[in-house]
């Protein structure tokens, strides 16, 4: 009879402990899905088609280390109340507060037009204009936010981050087959070495798994959704739960094109050719959820990228910079939103710019200015006066710097063989 009072007390401990969770669950979800934006879809379903499944390894790898360098804003931001830009400017002087600054904004204005790239292309599957895909995404972007209800935003954007799961059924759809799906994971093969394009999609496909505007990001969003220190814990396993669902939607993307495109030597440049190129290998059903997720991904990012701008600035300028209030007790903090996502959009609608190289180098170039954002927050959690009981560990900073120093390497690596592109082939 023990038994039911023991299952009683046991069920109302992991009931309460879920409503616990999911009360501070969001910022950890969002930024990890939202990692999944259409840049990095773009990125993901290139990788398949060129190189099957032999890229899956790598997106899973930095998925899991993503984790490590997030929890490190969940951390800092909850022990200090502040957002990443104030901490680098308290923490290192105006230099290198302003250089991280400039950084981040320019990245993420380049980032932000690709999500709109992104949009754009996936309503164009479906015979949408792009003027009148602009003017909603704007038009969406600017309420949402707007709201003056931090609670709100997240309750939304955790929506869209469910609907970017839809690679899941679309990668099923394409009939892939698992035993070599799982050995190419365990033992990828690169028949022409490492070559010119292969290292540019590894460096593209770790730049939009681990981006400088995730750290500023998550770190604002624990300090908007005033969390503290007794809420890490639930943080980190948020944080952790939105490494899994990124990692598996960067795998199924590619196992989605690595089943059909690549078998058939299909080369694509974009995830909306890809969409296009799947139909008449997986069915339109297949074709019709990439392209939903395309635009989802798009929106998604965009609703992240632009706040984490805003954040930042709004940080460093002192002005209200909070979702709790509305335009009018924020003005600067809504309008610096509002034209950066508005000049995104205009961007995208110039004739003939070249998005496909955008979006390809705004990967590339987030990771190599990636390190520099690192090290500042390596440098951070170690800073034992600041972060006292939640200073790194030593296994944490082993973990981290080899993220550095791995950065570091390829981008090296990379700029020497552009520089001297006969080093390698292709």
């Amino acid at each position: 009879m023990k038994l039911v009072p023991r299952f009683y007390y046991a069920s109302r401990r992991l009931w309460k402990r879920l409503t616990i969770f999911s009360a501070i669950a969001g910022p950890g979800i969002i930024v990890m899905v939202a990692d999944n934006d259409a840049g990095g879809i773009t990125t993901y379903a290139v990788s398949g088609a060129h190189y099957g499944f032999n890229l899956v390894w790598l997106v899973v790898l930095f998925s899991v280390l993503a984790y490590f360098v997030q929890e490190m804003t969940v951390r800092l931001g909850a022990v200090t109340k502040r957002g990443h830009a104030e901490a680098i400017f308290d923490g290192f002087g105006p230099f290198w507060g302003w250089f991280s600054l400039i950084d981040l904004t320019v990245v993420n204005f380049l980032t932000l037009i690709t999500e709109f790239i992104g949009m754009v292309a996936a309503s164009a599957i479906f015979g949408i204009p792009a003027w009148l895909t602009v003017v909603f995404a704007v038009a969406f972007l600017t309420i949402l936010v707007g709201s003056g209800n931090y609670w709100t935003f997240e309750r939304i954007t955790l929506i869209f981050c469910l609907l970017n799961l839809v690679y899941i059924p679309a990668a099923f759809l394409a009939n892939p087959d698992w035993t070599q799906v799982t050995r190419s994971i365990m033992f990828p093969t690169y028949p022409h070495g490492l070559t010119i394009t292969l290292l540019t999609l590894m460096l593209a496909n770790i730049g939009t798994t681990i981006a400088p505007w995730m750290l500023f990001f998550q770190q604002s969003a624990v300090v908007d959704k005033e969390l503290d220190e007794k809420d890490i814990p639930y943080s980190k396993l948020d944080t952790a739960l939105g490494s899994v669902l990124t990692g598996l939607g960067a795998a199924f993307i590619m196992v989605a094109t690595g089943s059909t495109l690549y078998k058939v030597g299909v080369n694509i440049t974009d995830a909306a050719q890809a969409a296009l190129a799947l139909v008449p290998f997986a069915g339109r059903y297949a074709g019709a959820l990439f392209a939903i997720g395309l635009f989802d991904a798009g929106l998604l990012g965009a609703i992240c990228i632009s706040l984490a701008s805003s954040w930042a600035f709004g940080e460093v300028f002192g002005w209200a910079h909070t979702l709790n209030v509305n335009v009018k007790s924020a003005p600067w903090f809504y309008l610096f939103y509002f034209l950066n996502v508005t000049l995104a959009g205009a961007v995208v609608l110039i004739p003939a710019a070249p998005f496909v190289l955008i979006t390809l180098f705004v990967q590339v170039v987030a990771v190599t200015l990636l390190p520099a954002a690192l090290v500042f927050l390596i440098l951070l959690l170690n800073d034992k006066s600041l972060m006292g009981s939640y200073v790194n560990t030593r296994l944490q900073n082993v973990i981290d710097w080899s993220i550095v120093v791995a950065l570091i390497s390829l981008s090296t690596v990379y700029g020497v063989t552009t520089i001297f592109p006969h080093l390698l082939r292709g």
